[in-house]
Formats: structure tokens, C-alpha cells, sequence
């Protein structure tokens, strides 16, 4: 029986450790690591007079280099702005493309496909007050498909959204597999009312199955808030509210659950299966979960290690802090994308 206590303890050190979907409590916390990168501010260049907004969008082109952004039209949210929300950097940080104006209430998610297309989720989530405004009641919570020039090719979901056999209602991520299968997950909020599920399309839009309640059960979700895929073509569904990452195929069996990744805001995966999770809402701003850094805790999706954090350097947070989005271009410069201090940061090798 010592013996197989040693052995509990073990594995519970070695922070790749799996463990069962109800006992995240028993995962030490994953802080001291080093950090193998130097921070750039300031990298991408808006155009003069305008500043950054909230974002937690961000991706890379098919280019491998340039980066494409979702901002929130310089406060949290575009509501009756005339700014274009969808913006492309090339990888000087220059602004190359932009368009979107007056379409996304919201922008939350963001996914560039093998073709090149770009995906942007309007989840409706930051209205505020000014989500029952008159001008809104009958627009967000819906997925846009754009062509690189943003011409609009595709809308999933209905305006104003909807729950139930209805969807979508407060979507946050889409990603699409190699056969143009179509991942969204929905459901931002932590209400035990909330959706929180995540629903697959085939490449035209009908939909084909949707998975998950809202709960703290082994296979239920709260707030499944960001998707990415491994090589393998296994579903990495971040379950923030539940301080996890659930690992499933695409017919949405439960494979693994990892906690040592912490609380997901965002997760990117390379083709090297090197996993990148942006952590913005541990330690002050969760007290259940305060033993916990926030930052981006970098390792191997194959095995589940992690090897490397970067920390937030505002550890008295009251709210969202540093990267809840996180995208990494083929050079390995990674970029986080900021909510709370309305930013884009990128991550080099020092």
C-alpha cells in the first residue's frame, strides 16, 4: 500500500499525469517552469488614431507568417462601430487587410482554414447593457465564413441565436478538420441554465451531432470555450469552467482529460504537436483556483508535459489578464491575444 502511495505521488509531480475527470484538486499546480521567451508590445501597428480593444482572436494565414486578429473595435465590443473588426498583419506587423464593419457585435474566436478562409465567431457575450438595445436584439451569435478578401462565403446560425435544437447561443470557438467537417463550441457563461456544448457541421452547414450539458461531471462542460486539433485529428476541447482540457475524436468519445494545462482560455497546437494554452483567468481573478499562475503553459500534446510558462507579470489581476487567446506562426513566435489590457503581444525566442 506505501508502495503504491509512493507511486500516486510520482505521478502526480510529473505533470502529465491523467487523472479522473472529477479530481482537478489533486493536480499540483504547474507555475515553476522556465520561460524561454522575451516579450514584444506594440508589435502589430494600428492605423493612426485608432487603439486596441479587447481581443481574444487570433490566428495565423495559410501563409505561416502573417496574422490575422478579430478586435474589439476599441472598447469590448462593435456594437454600432464603423471600424472593421477583422484585421490581417503581415509579419512585420504591418496592417495589410481589414473588413468586417458594422457585421460582428462580438468578435471571439477566429480559425483560418486549409484553404485560406478565415472564420470568425460573433459570440454577443460583451454587450453589456447594450444587448437588449434595439439595434442588436436581432443580430450575433452566429459563425462567419469570409474568403481572405472578406468576401462573406458562409453564416452559420440564426441571428439573435438560439438554444436547444436552435443554435447558436453565446458561441466562442470554431475550428474545421481536414474534410471540411465544422467544430463550434458554445456556452460563456457558467449559469448552471447555460448551453455548453459543442456541435459539428459537415463542410455545406447541416448539422451532424452536438455533444455536451453543462456540469462538472466527466464528460459535461462549462464554458467549453476554445478548440485545436493534433495531428492525430483528436479534438482538444478547452473546458475553462472546469479548469480542463477534454480530449475527444470526432465523434466526441471521451479519450483523456488533462488539468495540467490549468484553466483554458485559448489552445493551439503546431504541426510538431507542441501545445500552447492561454491561462488569463487563474490565480486572483479565481480564488478556487488561485494556486494556479495565470500565463501560457507550452508542452507536448502527444504526452501531455509540460516544459515551459510564460507568466502574466500582474499577478494581483482582479479580472481577464495577459493572453486568452494564443496563435503560434511556422517561426515559433507566439502571439497572445488580450482581453483585459486590450493588446497583441508576441512571444519570441530569447
Amino acid at each position: 500500500m506505501r508502495h503504491f502511495a509512493l507511486l500516486l505521488v510520482l505521478a502526480a509531480s510529473s505533470a502529465c499525469v491523467r487523472l479522473p475527470a472529477q479530481s482537478s484538486a489533486a493536480m499540483p499546480a504547474v507555475n515553476d517552469l522556465p520561460n524561454p521567451y522575451r516579450t514584444v508590445a506594440g508589435w502589430a501597428k494600428l492605423p493612426e488614431g485608432r487603439t486596441w480593444g479587447s481581443t481574444s482572436a487570433v490566428a495565423i494565414d495559410k501563409d505561416g507568417k502573417s496574422i490575422w486578429v478579430a478586435e474589439r473595435c476599441g472598447v469590448n465590443n462593435c456594437a454600432g462601430s464603423s471600424l472593421p473588426s477583422v484585421l490581417k498583419f503581415d509579419e512585420k506587423g504591418t496592417l495589410v487587410t481589414s473588413f468586417g464593419a458594422g457585421m460582428i457585435l462580438s468578435p471571439h474566436g477566429i480559425h483560418v482554414d486549409k484553404d485560406g478562409n478565415v472564420w470568425v465567431v460573433d459570440c454577443a457575450c460583451t454587450l453589456g447593457a447594450a444587448a437588449s438595445a434595439p439595434a442588436n436584439a436581432a443580430k450575433g451569435h452566429q459563425i462567419y465564413k469570409f474568403s481572405p478578401k472578406g468576401d462573406l462565403l458562409m453564416t452559420l446560425g440564426a441571428p439573435g441565436g438560439g438554444r436547444d435544437a436552435a443554435f447558436f447561443w453565446q458561441p466562442n470557438a470554431v475550428i474545421t478538420a481536414p474534410n471540411g467537417d465544422i467544430f463550434v463550441a458554445e456556452g460563456h457563461s457558467s449559469r448552471t441554465t447555460s448551453n455548453a456544448r459543442v456541435l459539428k457541421f459537415d463542410k455545406a452547414g447541416k448539422l451532424l451531432k452536438t455533444w455536451g450539458v453543462w456540469g462538472k461531471g466527466a464528460t459535461e462542460l462549462d464554458q467549453p470555450h476554445t478548440l485545436a486539433f493534433d495531428s492525430k485529428g483528436r479534438l482538444f476541447v478547452g473546458d475553462r469552467g472546469n479548469d480542463r482540457i477534454i480530449i475527444v475524436d470526432q465523434n466526441f468519445t471521451v479519450l483523456d482529460t488533462w488539468y495540467q494545462f490549468s484553466r483554458p482560455s485559448g489552445i493551439y497546437i503546431d504541426q510538431n504537436d507542441m501545445i500552447y494554452v492561454a491561462d488569463s483567468e487563474s490565480g486572483s481573478v479565481n480564488p478556487p483556483h488561485v494556486a494556479w499562475k495565470r500565463g501560457m503553459r507550452i508542452g507536448s500534446a502527444r504526452d501531455g508535459k509540460v516544459t515551459a510558462f510564460i507568466p502574466d507579470p500582474d499577478d494581483k489581476a482582479p479580472s481577464t489578464s495577459s493572453a486568452e487567446g494564443v496563435a503560434v506562426d511556422a517561426a515559433g513566435n507566439i502571439y497572445g491575444a488580450e482581453v483585459g489590457q486590450k493588446a497583441l503581444k508576441r512571444y519570441e525566442k530569447k
